[in-house]
């Protein structure tokens, strides 16, 4: 009886990882790759979206700010461990020896960023200072793409990017409130262990790094707002 027996433990296992794999790929993963995008957000075409027509795997994630787009786009284009840092969670950021160092003010000498300026993800003295992006397209107050170093030039030639984008897109409600967009698109031919690691790791990682990101620079952005209302008030009443 015991063959038996280990041969339906194995089959009901089996049963269970493949039910929780289907509700894993049918439910979970995609409200994590979608959160808060609207279908027509999901569907239309957002700057950069170029560099990257036929991608491996896309996210796209949006939440709307009440505050103007000009305010959020401050804290969009200061990001960089070297310069605002990314606005998520710090402690797991340390895990990964990142030293990022979060600000929670807009810093003016932050405020310019140009195409071709690289972006760092680490300090620039870790991974033989490859652990950058770079800007490939920078419109105003409304959109920023960054793309692998590699990926740069070809960009530059009217080519695709090889290794995927992300972006940081802003469409405005009105005029007090916005939508961040963020859109993040991979290319290559990852093998298929690096698809499951991708998968069941790297993009867990990702999600919750990035929806803390877009929660504080929506906190932060609307703070500001609220204050600048404030003073303006305070400048008409006096």
């Amino acid at each position: 009886m015991k063959p038996k027996q280990n041969g339906m433990r194995y089959g009901l296992a089996g049963l269970l990882a493949g039910a929780a794999a289907a509700a894993y790929a049918l439910r979970v993963r995609p409200k994590m790759m979608r959160w808060g995008a609207t279908a027509r957000e999901l569907e239309r075409d957002w700057p950069g979206d170029a560099y990257s027509p036929k991608p491996n795997t896309e996210a796209t994630r949006a939440v709307t700010i009440h505050a103007p787009a000009a305010e959020v786009w401050r804290w969009i284009v200061q990001i960089g461990q070297d310069r605002a840092g990314f606005y998520s969670y710090d402690w797991l950021e340390s895990l990964f020896g990142l030293e990022m160092h979060n600000a929670d003010r807009v810093i003016p000498e932050f405020q310019e960023r140009k195409v071709g300026d690289a972006v760092w993800l680490a300090p620039p003295g870790k991974s033989d200072g490859k652990a950058r992006l770079i800007v490939a397209k920078l419109e105003e107050e409304r959109a920023m793409v960054l793309v692998q170093p590699e990926d740069a030039e070809r960009v530059a030639r009217g080519e695709e990017a090889e290794h995927g984008f992300w972006a940081f897109e802003l469409e405005p409600v009105d005029e007090k409130s916005c939508r961040l967009v963020m859109r993040t698109r991979s290319g290559g031919h990852p093998s298929i262990r690096t698809k499951l690691v991708q998968r069941l790791f790297w993009e867990w990682v990702d999600f919750i790094m990035e929806r803390k990101m877009m929660l504080t620079i929506k906190q932060r952005a609307e703070q500001g707002a609220k204050a600048k209302g404030e003073r303006e008030l305070a400048e008409t009443t006096n």
